[in-house]
C-alpha cells in the first residue's frame, strides 16, 4: 500500500507541476501500460497453477467451449486475432492436447476445432481463477470505478472495432 500512495504522491506532484511528459496522459500508452499489467498478472497466477497458457489461448478455450466445432477462421474473428495469429495459437493448443482440428465435411478448405475433454478440464480449473484475477488488473480501482472503466472501454472497443486489423466478429450460437 505505500509503494503505491507514494508512486499516486509522485504522479499527482509532477502532474500539477508541469513536470510529467504528455506521454502518460495519452489513451494509447495507457492503453498499453494496462496490457502490460493484465498480460503480467494472468501470465504470473497461471503459471503458479503450473499451466503454461496465454490469454488468447484462454480466449480460445473460453469460445470453444461456447461454440462446439467452429471453423479456424470463425474462432479468430470471435477472439479479434488476425490469421496468422490464431494460426499460432491454433497450433500450441493442439500440440497440448487442448483441441482437434478436423477438416470440414461441408467445406473441405475450412478446419473445424473442438475442445479435446483435456481441454475443457483445464478451462473448468482456470476459469474461477481468472474471473478472481481481474480486479487485479485493475488495481487501485473501486467495484464501481472498475464497473466504469469497463463500461467506458468496452464503448470504446465497439465504437473502434472497425478501425482494428483484426475486428471482433461476435458469431451468435
Amino acid at each position: 500500500m505505500y509503494a503505491y500512495y507514494k508512486y499516486a504522491c509522485q504522479f499527482i506532484f509532477l502532474f500539477y507541476t508541469g513536470l510529467m511528459s504528455m506521454i502518460y496522459q495519452m489513451p494509447g500508452n495507457l492503453i498499453r501500460r494496462l496490457h502490460q499489467i493484465s498480460t503480467s498478472v494472468f501470465t504470473d497466477r497461471t503459471k503458479d497453477l503450473g499451466v503454461d497458457i496465454t490469454a488468447p489461448q484462454f480466449a480460445a478455450l473460453m469460445v470453444l467451449s461456447d461454440h462446439k466445432a467452429i471453423d479456424q477462421a470463425t474462432l479468430a474473428g470471435m477472439i479479434a486475432l488476425d490469421r496468422t495469429t490464431i494460426g499460432g495459437v491454433v497450433e500450441r493448443m493442439l500440440a497440448k492436447d487442448w483441441l482437434t482440428r478436423t477438416t470440414s465435411q461441408t467445406d473441405r478448405r475450412a478446419k473445424v476445432l473442438e475442445l479435446t475433454a483435456k481441454g475443457q478440464t483445464l478451462l473448468d480449473q482456470l476459469k474461477p481463477i481468472v474471473h478472481e484475477m481481474q480486479q487485479d488488473i485493475l488495481p487501485g480501482l473501486s467495484a464501481e470505478e472498475r464497473d466504469t472503466f469497463i463500461r467506458l472501454a468496452q464503448k470504446a472497443a465497439e465504437t473502434g472495432n472497425t478501425l482494428s486489423r483484426a475486428p471482433l466478429v461476435i458469431k451468435v450460437k
